[in-house]
């Protein structure tokens, strides 16, 4: 039913053939998937030229051509068809009628990416150092410790169990190509040698005379000769779901649009045709398409580059750190065999075992929380792609709007008037007795062939009211009961289904909850003749036997507004007919433009009572040789009718507009239908006005309007298609509100691209295979699950449950907690690596007892932080997750500077603190001070020392001290559970303050009561002394790091509340990290004196109040050398405040040179005159010697 104001054709599927493409002569010149180069870089080359012609439009004339040129282009007899042997001849040239296959993965080689890819390559390097470690070991000792050993197949068990899960979710979803494969037709009916003969699809070959009907799938693309009420679904093609007629007639420019071509696996719904092929396998339409969906290379989730920087930042700390430590040990005196078993120990302990299977689990839970919410994830790192969203292009049919036409305005009695569809029709604008509307519905109901189908008399005609409990849903008497499946919260839509054309559907509906029973009113006026709706006349028509007239017929017509009104010499006003005169066209004309103007489809009707004594009842009617009049009819109005937007999308839209998100709007309908809907819905918001709308209001020529003055933008596919790379970029860029309309899929994936040039993190609706490569493309393609075709499903990332716009804006934020969440999970992960890392260092730098061993840092990383860790997953999101702009994938990593800087500088310096006061209470309650640990460590680990004595003199066995140790191990691991509560209560939130969010979160609850119950099963379970060397603990020493752990819920809290009461204070935090970071840096010349004079023995470089020097044996006196020394403690300190100098004017800037910046801070200067005169006072003044035992310099 094409008679409307805004014909809504297809999308074009923007394709071309050359002449010499499919000439018999010609050969397969181009196969995408068939073609290969000769080297390496050539391969790549071709590939990018081949998907850039497949980008393109390309030229077709086939459906231009007459019959006669048609067949003398392929060399066929079009009543016979191709002899047997010119079909073989051109089957062994084109090769067979199917799919090029893409170069497919094997299974092996995908489960090797799971097992060795991304995350778990950093522990398999873990691993293997472990067993390297052990083999060093087993080397050298005779009875080496199996830690190393455990460690290690505990790793390996780790990434082998996470990489199987992984890789089942991943052969979940099925391949892309295999779709188009099932689309494929196994049969085809052919006519050869004038005979018909059923073959192979496959073997059928370009000029073969091939014969569908209703029921058969096209078997290549064709052009149609002769057809008989054919019609063909291009829905799988193309989106549009109301069948095409196929008729041998050039009727469009466009080969899509034109009624003469039929397509590569669309399905002949009715009737029968016939056609020569033109195309097969890859060259056909869908092969096209298929070619360029399997071609296209996808780049890596933001998730997956995210998990890379990760691993290359832990890396390169564990790297650091080995390799200091290595060099380090050799300076102390360690044998290199020790020293390489101690680099390997810190980069192991720099691996968080746990996290692989926490973020696995995270994104898993996410995703199952996502499918309640009708969002499908098919690829757990889609999950978080949704969330990184910046730009979002739309379908508009079925996602913005309901995917039903409905009837919305009428315009009779010269006055337009909006159509009540409430159930009850308390909503009726106009006076339902008029005698006009009475005319205008009966023609709406007479005149249309759309019917409500069987077994759905007693279900309501339109939706029943929104509901959100059952309690609250109350049916009428006439609704069947509700489906068993109905729950508290369901939200249930009754409506009944209609068999017919969309736009009578809509017509059949409005006058069924009008008038009442449309059935019973075509039972009163029965149908005695019709013509049904064609192309050419562009209207419908009925005869009736009319009800209030027994021996009367009434005819009833509808069609294109024009093509009506001509047809009419009087109008129909007040129930009385008046001439139809200049005045009555031009009110017909603005209602026209008025309600064409709002994006609706617009039919006419009229109406002629047919004289008694002329047409009396058994008149025989002929509809061929017309007997009857079709000309000075009485016009009666007009009704409009526009598939609406769903309820909930403008409120979506305007969260994506507060989430700094743009949405785009790209569809194959009408400019005007999709500015409407785009309006409607918010896409275009109120007040912002396109170059169209600003013409229009200072009446001037589009031409004469600067382009930049419009927010809003709506683009014509045939612009898009000259556009220039540049001059797409430059609307993207310049212009905030977006609609394509009249787009071909080619068109939607060089948007998608366009999008990403721009740095936008891209997700992509789309419901048909022509959508399949752009989907693929997008960074996060979404597919519709009901109206989706199956190829759209397997290209996407994503499944619309419900078809919802809604639904993906709950997806982004969903997106969004769970990349927060897993903030939230990875910095309470790292935060105990500090705790674990820290006993080892000071392992080797002290010479003290091992503070905590490698079983208890496994039972930490794999046990007790696992599910606190996963709860963090479940945790609420934050009151401004929606008003954030997107992330900015270069900076806002998922683990940054800021979160290492927490983690391991802050939080985890707090917890190692805890741990080791935990350590020396311990010690010292066993008879061990801190001053006799020093050192101690190769006797305290000499197996054949039994008399090592501690700081009171008592004699200590090798199994007695071992025992001590272990129990230590254990204090330290408690200690560390106990201030991971509050590192679990801080991780929360990242701003907020803990008491404003609450401890809502159940599973978090039980993460802290699990973890605890854990610990104390480790402790106190008889038999884990033998098994996992954990002895059981006094109570008191379980409160040690209490005061450490309250101490980081503090510090945490002071933290956020500062970020809370400056949130635009950037300033303030760049000028305290460069405050920080120039006092930090004088932190390394005073520590290192120290260190020195601890490691060398030497002479205090840099003294605090007063240290006892060691007498060398050398002639100088104790006060000669101590003024030496002294002195020497005076120029260290006068080096550092000259070096600080430097230290100072460079950290002015963060990345701009100091030229640039200049040095108009007046404080500073005062600052580095201040620092200068202080330290010459200090150096000279008299006295200074005694009291702060500085001597002046040279």
């Amino acid at each position: 039913m094409n008679y409307l104001i805004t014909p809504r054709a297809a999308a074009p599927v923007s394709i071309e053939y050359n002449a010499e493409d499919t000439c018999p002569a010609g050969g397969r010149e181009y196969s995408p998937a068939a073609t290969t180069s000769e080297n390496g870089g050539g391969k790549k080359k071709q590939k990018e030229k081949e998907l850039d012609e497949l980008k393109k439009e390309v030229a077709m004339d086939d459906h231009k051509l007459s019959l006669d040129e048609l067949g003398r282009k392929y060399q066929v007899d079009l009543s016979k068809g191709l002899t047997n042997q010119r079909a073989q001849d051109i089957l062994a040239r084109d090769g067979p009628n199917a799919l090029t296959p893409p170069p497919t993965t094997p299974e092996w080689v995908k489960f090797c990416r799971q097992l060795f890819g991304g995350f778990s390559i950093l522990l398999w390097i873990g691993a293997l150092l472990c067993f390297l470690a052990y083999g060093i070991l087993a080397a050298m000792e005779d009875e080496p410790s199996n830690d190393n050993l455990y460690l290690g197949i505990v790793l390996a068990a780790v990434v082998i169990v996470t990489g199987c899960f992984s890789y089942y979710q991943e052969a979940k979803s099925s391949k892309i190509m295999d779709s188009f494969k099932n689309m494929v037709p196994q049969q085809a009916l052919v006519i050869r040698e004038g005979e018909k003969m059923q073959i192979n699809a496959e073997e059928v070959v370009v000029g073969d005379l091939v014969e569908v009907k209703g029921g058969d799938r096209v078997p290549a693309d064709l052009r149609i000769i002769s057809s008989h009420g054919c019609k063909v679904d291009n829905s799988s093609l193309t989106g549009e779901s109301e069948p095409q007629t196929r008729s041998p007639e050039f009727t469009h420019e466009n080969p899509l649009e034109t009624r003469n071509i039929c397509f590569f696996s669309t399905n002949c719904v009715e009737g029968t045709a016939r056609g020569i092929v033109i195309a097969t396998g890859d060259r056909t339409v869908m092969g096209r398409i298929a070619t360029l969906a399997s071609g296209l290379e996808v780049g890596q989730t933001p998730i997956a580059m995210e998990i890379e920087h990760f691993i290359q930042l832990i890396t390169g700390v564990a790297v650091f750190l080995g390799v200091s430590f290595f060099v380090l040990s050799l300076i102390l005196g360690y044998s290199w065999l020790e020293a390489v078993i101690f680099l390997i120990g810190i980069i192991v302990a720099n691996v968080p075992e746990g996290l692989l299977a926490t973020v696995t689990v995270c994104l898993t839970l996410t995703a199952k929380r996502m499918a309640r919410k009708n969002c499908l994830v098919k690829n757990l790192e889609a999950v978080e792609t949704l969330g990184s969203t910046s730009t979002i292009c739309s379908d508009k049919t079925g996602t913005l709007t309901q995917n039903r036409m409905t009837v919305a305005h009428m315009w009779f009695d010269n006055q337009i008037h909006e159509a009540d569809t409430t159930e009850d029709q308390s909503g009726a604008t106009f006076d339902k007795r008029s005698p006009t509307w009475t005319a205008l519905s009966r023609i709406a109901g007479l005149c249309n062939r759309a019917v409500f189908k069987a077994g759905q008399e007693n279900i309501s005609v339109s939706k029943l009211p929104l509901v959100t409990s059952t309690d609250a849903l109350s049916l009428p008497s006439c609704t069947p009961s509700p489906p068993a499946t109905v729950t508290l919260n369901s939200i249930f839509f009754w409506q009944r289904d209609t068999a017919g054309d969309a736009s009578e559907s809509a017509l059949l509906k409005c006058i069924e909850l009008s008038c009442g029973s449309v059935r019973k009113m075509r039972d009163r006026n029965p149908k005695v003749a019709e013509i049904p709706f064609n192309s050419t006349n562009k209207y419908q028509l009925s005869i009736h036997e009319r009800e209030d007239s027994p021996q009367s017929h009434v005819l009833v017509m509808k069609g294109a507004p024009e093509r009506i009104l001509d047809r009419c010499s009087t109008i129909l006003v007040q129930g009385k007919e008046i001439p139809l005169d200049k005045e009555m066209q031009d009110a017909f004309q603005n209602a026209y433009m008025e309600l064409g103007g709002l994006g609706e489809r617009v039919l006419g009707f009229c109406q002629l009572n047919l004289p008694s004594g002329k047409f009396p009842r058994g008149f025989k009617f002929d509809t061929d040789e017309l007997n009857f009049p079709t000309e000075k009819l009485c016009f009666v109005g007009l009704m409009s009718m526009i598939d609406p937007p769903r309820a909930a999308v403008p409120d979506a839209v305007g969260k994506c507009r507060s989430a700094g998100i743009k949405v785009i709007m790209v569809t194959g309908d009408h400019p005007i239908t999709a500015k409407a809907i785009a309006k409607g819905v918010g896409i275009i918001s109120e007040g912002n006005e396109t170059v169209e709308d600003i013409a229009a209001r200072l009446n001037i020529p589009v031409s004469q309007v600067n382009p930049r003055e419009a927010k809003a933008c709506v683009v014509h596919g045939s612009d898009l298609k000259d556009m220039t790379s540049e001059q797409l970029d430059e609307i993207l860029r310049d212009h905030t509100e977006i609609v394509f309309a009249r787009t071909s899929p080619q068109q939607k994936l060089i948007i998608v691209e366009g999008c990403q040039r721009q740095g936008a993190i891209v997700a992509v609706t789309g419901d048909g295979v022509n959508d399949s490569p752009a989907l693929k493309k997008a960074d996060i393609g979404i597919a519709m699950g009901i109206s989706g075709s199956d190829v759209s499903k397997q290209a996407a990332d994503m499944i619309l449950l419900d078809d919802n716009f809604a639904s993906i804006v709950t997806g982004v934020e969903e997106g969004r907690l769970i990349f927060d969440n897993l903030k939230k999970s990875i910095a309470y992960t790292l935060t105990s690596n500090i705790p674990e890392i820290t006993p080892f260092l000071l392992f080797i730098i002290a010479n003290i007892p091992l503070p905590l061993g490698t079983v208890t840092i496994l039972c930490i990383d794999l046990g007790t932080d696992m599910v606190p860790a996963i709860s963090l997953a479940y945790e609420a999101a934050e009151s401004d997750i929606m008003k954030r702009q997107p992330r900015n994938s270069q900076t806002d990593k998922l683990v940054n500077e800021r979160l290492i800087s927490m983690a391991y500088g802050q939080i985890g310096m707090i917890q190692a603190l805890g741990g080791f006061f935990t350590y020396f209470v311990i010690l010292a309650e066993n008879g061990f001070l801190p001053s006799r640990l020093l050192g101690i460590r190769l006797d305290w680990d000499d197996r054949t020392t039994n008399d090592l004595e501690d700081s009171y003199g008592q004699e200590w066995t090798y199994e007695q001290r071992k025992v001590v140790e272990f129990t230590c191990h254990t204090a330290f691991f408690a200690s560390i559970v106990v201030v991971q509560w509050a590192d679990l209560i801080i991780c929360k939130t990242r701003r907020n303050s803990v008491f404003q969010q609450g401890m809502k979160n159940k599973i978090l609850i039980f993460g802290l009561l699990e973890e605890t119950a854990l610990a104390a099963f480790l402790s106190y379970c008889p038999g884990m002394g033998v098994a996992l060397r954990m002895y059981p603990l006094k109570v008191t020493w379980w409160f040690c790091a209490f005061p450490y752990s309250l101490l980081i819920f503090i510090y945490d809290e002071v933290r956020k509340l500062i970020l809370r009461r400056y949130p635009g204070g950037r300033l303030i935090f760049d000028n305290l990290k460069k405050s920080i970071a120039y006092t930090l840096t004088s932190n390394i010349p005073e520590i290192t004196p120290f260190l020195l004079f601890i490691i060398l023995s030497i002479p205090l470089p840099l003294g605090t109040i007063t240290i006892l020097c060691i007498d060398l044996g050398t002639d100088m006196t104790y006060e000669q050398r101590k003024v030496v020394e002294y002195t020497c403690h005076t120029s260290f300190f006068i080096s550092i405040v000259i070096v600080q100098w430097a230290d100072l004017i460079i950290c002015k800037t963060r990345r701009n040179s100091l030229f640039k910046q200049g040095m108009k801070n007046k404080i500073l200067l005062f600052g580095l005159f201040e620092e200068t005169i202080l330290a010459a006072i200090l150096s000279y003044t008299p006295g200074m010697d005694v009291a702060l035992r500085m001597y002046p310099l040279k």
